[in-house]
């Protein structure tokens, strides 16, 4: 049986990562045969980060060609020369094995990846409950400078009005509502 897609998306700070883990964590990986995309980047591997493993490795050229191509389902030059996206071939790849594909990407990149795929991939919001709370959680984290803090605010306003595209949306202001809400949309969508 093939697989399916579950897309998130969410402005920084609003605890899409943290959803993620949390449905990966609670026996997402057996229960629901859920498995994270593995993207390509054009920057160099991280300590023991592996080709194929954690990312596909590709030099800028090489990336250049396979956007040339079509090779990919989404993809953005986040700096000059630095890459990220994620390749049709290997979630179709994953959906042929019969794996439920997970993705954590931007706004613009679920918007691409569920044109794609259409009714095979569900496409869920993690929205804070404010941009005066988001704020408040990013200078809370302390890694930020207020100017990055400023950029990752007026990026936010951007994604929050781009919600109503989403298939599902999830208000982050209490996490662990947060959470079962997040994995009761999987479960129903995967069930389905």
């Amino acid at each position: 049986m093939q697989g399916k897609l579950i897309i998130f998306a969410a402005p920084s700070g609003s605890g899409k990562s943290t959803v993620i883990n949390s449905i990966m964590g609670d026996g997402g990986e057996e229960e629901l045969n859920l498995h994270f995309s593995i993207s390509a980047t054009s920057r160099q591997p991280r300590g023991t980060e592996q080709d194929g493993v954690e990312y596909f490795f590709l030099t800028p050229d090489e990336f250049r060609k396979k956007i040339a191509n079509d090779e990919f389902v989404e993809y953005e030059e986040v700096y000059k020369d630095k890459f990220y996206g994620t390749l049709k071939s290997q979630v179709d790849k994953q959906l042929e094995a019969g794996e439920n594909v997970i993705f954590d990407v931007d706004v613009n990149g679920a918007m691409r990846i569920k044109k794609h795929y259409g009714n095979r991939a569900l496409s869920i919001f993690i929205q804070p409950p404010s941009i005066e709370e988001l704020r408040h959680r990013l200078e809370g984290r302390g890694t930020d400078a207020p100017e990055v803090i400023e950029q990752r605010i007026e990026r936010a306003r951007y994604e929050l009005s781009q919600a109503d595209r989403f298939d599902e949306v999830v208000v982050n202001d209490n996490l662990e509502i947060a959470q079962v809400e997040a994995r009761a949309l999987v479960e129903d969508f995967l069930a389905d």
